[in-house]
Order: structure tokens, then C-alpha cells, then sequence
């Protein structure tokens, strides 16, 4: 049951800190876009494997993207009844007593935090957290080992900072002047689980951070709840009103989740794009091998996230395109045509299966199942009557086979999708999303707004400014169903044989594999 503030002509803004930009959104409450704007920012990187951007330029960004999504808009600021937002997580920011930044940003992308990782996955104490069950990600990106790496290489920084904290709490105080934890970082990144009492400070303890809790705020906040008001500095960066509510944000993958309208047990997220995202939520506790989670209260309080992943899905595709079918590209762009719209029409009738051919898609390592960095690609039952159509449409397929065996790894566990709602690159393509559907035996559904991360920010805006009173009331009146792709039941049934190939596949060359790529990176 709904409860609209009594405003027709109110609007919702949402604020996306992503990689390359931040992105202001103005949506209605019934979930209609009316403008976004755009301005990007530098990320430098200081040595490999480093990543880092300056907290100063995202505010002089954000005030840009602001004034001029207000401005095509054409609606008077008062109109604005609430904000939110999202940005990347585990982006660490170390920040004084007035958020002034001491040093570039961590970005998520960072991994110089290797050694304090390993520290974690040496010893089990991640396993523990998910006793001992879950795969437990001790990934150098995580903000732990961030913190623990601040802490031995730049400890004057670490001692002057009185908050360290991720991005979008680095937000809430721009925008509020409050301090706080969102959930999500916390439950998702950060090892936080109130089913267990909150932060496992012997955890933090074991890998030389123990007392980063002093840098913490106390307050962890759900998502959609009010953290503050827009103070008057604020409100004149963005060219608003003092006061309006502003709402508790989330890392911008679960927004998008948010935007796609899975709020509720049963349903999955898939965010497409040169990866894969897929994200559920579940009534009860999981953990088990081969997908993150289950997280506490981390999109929906009283519901616990699950999250599978894939690293390489539409980058493997533009790698076919961009090392061989160049010359295609080319006349398809004299053309102006689409060029995956080309090699989809010419792959159109490869048989499922791909007479044979089957190809696993971890040419940058793997997320989930077995979160194996030193995984790579593998091809394999190539014969003389293949050609370039059979590669590419192989690669399609393993994209969905990849999927697949991240769901059949949750299913393990007792989590069924039932149905899946798609955004991002892969949607473009109808047929790829039935193949999708195919190999998965699952529904897929379209929704209007493609870009589901900004109105996963406004959904959460309007819960915060009182316009809806849940996040599934949100997306009950704000998220709209496009269309719903069907699984076609003999397609599924013929593709089972080669999805169980492709599963088998890795396990049989993991130790060549490893093997290969140590070789290569002691040269």
C-alpha cells in the first residue's frame, strides 16, 4: 500500500558517483526520467595496479552535473522533495575532522592491498565469517585491507584521519554534515553482519587494522532511511533548498538492483555490461560454495543478499570484434550499422552448441564460482568445419552457460530464481537475452528505464522523503515491466549437455592453468 505525499508535481533527484563521472538524475515519483547530466573526472594511477581520484574534483563535478540537470530539467528547485544516491564501493576516502580529504581516494579498483589480503586468506578468518561455508572473498579491493595498508605505508595519514570510510558515507556528509556507515558497504564489503553482532573486530584485529573502528562512525544506516537534511552549504553547491531529506544510499551495483525492482525473495538482477552482476535477495540466511553472501540486511532490511558474478562477458565479445572482425567493424560503420548487430544476424543459425565448440569465458580471471584470479579462457572442441560465426556464437553461449552455473550454484543451497530482470549492454540484443533465458530456464524481464542505477538512487528518495513508505512500494509504483522473454523448454533441455561441459571444463585444467600463469609472471 502506497503512500504519496501530497504532491503530484514533486520530483526525486538521485546522484551517481560511478568510475568515470557523477551523474545527476531527476526522475517523477511514478518513475518517468526527466533529465540527467553528466561530468566526468581523472582517475590517476600513481604505480600498476594503483588507482586513486580527489574527493575535491567529484564536488566541483557533482555542483556542474547539479546546476545543469536542474536546469534541462525546467522545474524550480522546490520542487525537489528528496535525494539520494550511490557511488563505487570500497573507495576509501581519509578525511579530517571537517571531510577534507588528506589524500586521493583508494579507488575500488586498487589493488595495492595484496599483502594485507593474503593475510586474511592464509589464515581462514574469512572463511569463519560464513562458518566456514560461504565463498568468502579476500580481495585487495575490500576496504579492511584498504585500512590495513594505510595503516603500515602511510601512517601519518592513518593517525591524522579522524573517518575513513567509503564513498558513499563520504557522500552523506557533503550532504548532510552526518557521519555515518551504510549498510550496504558495511554488510558487503566491509565483513558487518547484525545477525552477528555487528563488526568482527577479532577479524580486523588478525589483519593489523583493529583499531580502524576509532575512524568509523557508530551509526549504520538502511537503505532509504533518512541520515539528514541538506544543510545550507550543500544545498548551494547543488542549487537547492536547505532541508530536503536526504536518504541513505548504497554502492551503485545494488542501486541498480533497487532500480531493476528486486526487492523481494525470488527474483534475480542481472547488470550487464563488459561484466556481470547477479544479485537476489533471499527470506532466510545462505552461504555455500560458489557465490558471495548471504549479506544481512545489506539492500533490504530482514532480507539477506546473495551475489554471483562474472568478470569477463561483454569485454570477451568486443575482444572477438575488435581482433577479428575488424574489417567488419568498419564497413558496418560505413554503413551505419550496429557491428554485434551484423555478427548476431550472420551467427543467427550456429546450432545451440555451436557444433561442438565450447568456450569458457574467464579471460580475466573468475569472480564466482571458484573466485580464481588466475583463471583464463579456454577453448576447446575446434574442428576444421568451424569458423569465425562459431566463435563468436560460442562466446555468446558461454556468457549464458557462466550465468547459468552461477545460478545452479546458488540452487545448491536452496536459492531458485524464478525470475531474472536484466539491464545494462546485453539487453540490446533480443536474442542473446533468449539465449540467456534458454540456458537458464529462467524468465527474463525488461524494464522501461535502462538505466537502472540512477532510479534505483530516486526510489530510494522517495522512501526517505516519505513518498512511498518501503522500498517494495517504491518499486511497485516506480520500476515498469517492458517485456518478459520466456525460456523456451526444448532449447533449455538441449542445452543442459553442453552448460554441464562447460562446468566440467575448468575443474580439468585449473592446474595447467595456474601453472601457465605463474610461468608467464615469473618472466
Amino acid at each position: 500500500m502506497s503512500n504519496i505525499v501530497d504532491s503530484a508535481d514533486g520530483y526525486l533527484m538521485g546522484i551517481d558517483f560511478g568510475t568515470e563521472s557523477v551523474r545527476v538524475a531527476i526522475f517523477d515519483i511514478k518513475g518517468t526520467p526527466v533529465t540527467f547530466a553528466a561530468t566526468p573526472y581523472k582517475t590517476t594511477h600513481p604505480r600498476g595496479g594503483w588507482a586513486e581520484q580527489d574527493p575535491e574534483e567529484w564536488l566541483r563535478c557533482l555542483e556542474a552535473s547539479s546546476l545543469k540537470a536542474l536546469s534541462n530539467a525546467g522545474i524550480s528547485p522546490a520542487s525537489i522533495l528528496g535525494i539520494s544516491f550511490d557511488a563505487t564501493t570500497m573507495t576509501v576516502c581519509a578525511l579530517d575532522s571537517n571531510g577534507l580529504s588528506l589524500r586521493p581516494a583508494i579507488m575500488w579498483m586498487d589493488v595495492r592491498a595484496t599483502a594485507q589480503a593474503a593475510r586474511a586468506a592464509d589464515s581462514d578468518s574469512v572463511a569463519k565469517l560464513y562458518n566456514g561455508a560461504g565463498t568468502a572473498p579476500s580481495s585487495p579491493e575490500w576496504y579492511p585491507f584498504k585500512a590495513a595498508w594505510l595503516k603500515e605505508n602511510e601512517p601519518e595519514t592513518y593517525n591524522k584521519a579522524f573517518r575513513l570510510v567509503d564513498a558513499p558515507d563520504w557522500i552523506t556528509y557533503q550532504l548532510t554534515g552526518e557521519w555515518t556507515v551504510n549498510i550496504n558497504s558495511a554488510a558487503h564489503r566491509m565483513y558487518y553482519n547484525r545477525d552477528k553482532g555487528g563488526w568482527p573486530t577479532d577479524f580486523y584485529e588478525t589483519i593489523g587494522c583493529g583499531d580502524v573502528f576509532d575512524k568509523l562512525p557508530d551509526r549504520v544506516v538502511d537503505l532509504g532511511e533518512v541520515v539528514g537534511t541538506l544543510t545550507t552549504r550543500a544545498a548551494t553547491l547543488l542549487g537547492l533548498r536547505p532541508g530536503i531529506p536526504v536518504a541513505q544510499g548504497p554502492a551503485d551495483a545494488w542501486a541498480g538492483q533497487i532500480g531493476l525492482g528486486v526487492v523481494s525473495p525470488g527474483k534475480m538482477a542481472l547488470i550487464t555490461g563488459s561484466s556481470h552482476v547477479l544479485t537476489g535477495q533471499s527470506a532466510e540466511p545462505i552461504h555455500g560454495k560458489g557465490f558471495f553472501g548471504s549479506y544481512t540486511d545489506g539492500v533490504v532490511k530482514g532480507q539477506y543478499t546473495v551475489e554471483g558474478g562474472q568478470v569477463s562477458t561483454g569485454s570477451v565479445l568486443k575482444w572477438f570484434k575488435d581482433n577479428f572482425a575488424r574489417d567488419l567493424s568498419h564497413a558496418a560503420e560505413r554503413m551505419g550499422l550496429n557491428v554485434y548487430d551484423v555478427l548476431n544476424e550472420q551467427s543467427k543459425n550456429i546450432p545451440i552448441g555451436s557444433d561442438g565448440l565450447i568456450i569458457n569465458e574467464y579471460f580475466q580471471g573468475n569472480r564466482t564460482p571458484y573466485t580464481d584470479g588466475k583463471a583464463r579462457g579456454i577453448m576447446w572442441g575446434l574442428s576444421l568445419a568451424h569458423g569465425a560465426d562459431h566463435i563468436y556464437h560460442a562466446i555468446q553461449e558461454s556468457v549464458c552457460y557462466g550465468n547459468a552455473h552461477n545460478l545452479r550454484a546458488m540452487a545448491a543451497q536452496g536459492f531458485e530464481a524464478q525470475e531474472i530482470v536484466a539491464c545494462g549492454g546485453s539487453t540490446k540484443s533480443r536474442a542473446w537475452m533468449q539465449m540467456h533465458a534458454d540456458v537458464a530456464g529462467v524468465p527474463i524481464t525488461l524494464t522501461e528505464v535502462g538505466d537502472a542505477v540512477v532510479l534505483g538512487s530516486c526510489m530510494l528518495a522517495a522512501v526517505g522523503a516519505g513518498v512511498y513508505e518501503t522500498i517494495q512500494d517504491a518499486a511497485h509504483n516506480m520500476v515498469h515491466v517492458r517485456d518478459t522473454i520466456e525460456p523456451n523448454a526444448e532449447a533449455h533441455e538441449e542445452y543442459q549437455f553442453y552448460v554441464d561441459q562447460y562446468c566440467e571444463s575448468y575443474p580439468a585444467l585449473t592446474e595447467l592453468t595456474h601453472t601457465v600463469v605463474d610461468h608467464e609472471a615469473a618472466k
